[in-house]
């Protein structure tokens, strides 16, 4: 604790003087509390949880067929580094119409909204992302999967036809 020296000494005669007092302070409560404090905040703080989404693959040693997709029931997604270009249909068909739109909530999302509004439950989602795409393009593609609650999604590489429908659109 705080302890107060009162010894102090003076000349006898002469002016008299106010005797100075020395103080000494213990800091060792304060350091036990600083330590008390800091394990308390340790331990009761909730550190910062990484957020994941799951992705379900399908078993590689599966060998069963798989029933084949309507065209009309399918939306191609191409995401790229700033937009993402999406068709539906075959990209060799000369009826193929590419669009180009944004990852905005008034982009691609409204963009598969509309389409799985107007097919429903069979409705299915292939992405093949471009040569310039990001991680985080692929990233925030599956996240529009997951805000629009579309489970039936495709990932696959970018094929040749694609590319050459992309480069002559000129968007």
């Amino acid at each position: 604790m705080a302890e107060i020296d009162s010894s102090g000494g003076g000349k006898k005669g002469g002016k008299k003087r106010s005797k100075k007092m020395s103080t000494k302070i213990d800091m060792t409560p304060m350091v036990d509390l600083g330590f008390l404090l800091i394990t308390f905040f340790m331990l009761t703080t909730t550190l910062a949880k990484p957020v994941t989404m799951q992705l379900n693959m399908p078993d590689k040693t599966d060998t069963k067929e798989t029933s084949p997709v309507k065209l009309s029931e399918t939306l191609t997604v191409c995401p790229d580094e700033k937009k993402v270009y999406y068709y539906q249909g075959i990209p060799t068909e000369a009826g193929t119409k590419l669009e180009v739109t944004d990852y905005s909530d008034t982009g691609i999302r409204k963009v598969i909204a509309d389409l799985k509004a107007k097919v429903g439950n069979n409705f299915t989602l292939v992405i093949k992302p471009t040569k310039n795409a990001k991680y985080r393009n692929m990233v925030d593609m599956l996240d529009e999967c997951a805000i629009t609650n579309n489970k039936r999604y495709a990932l696959l590489e970018i094929d040749p036809d694609t590319e050459a429908l992309i480069k002559r659109s000129g968007k």
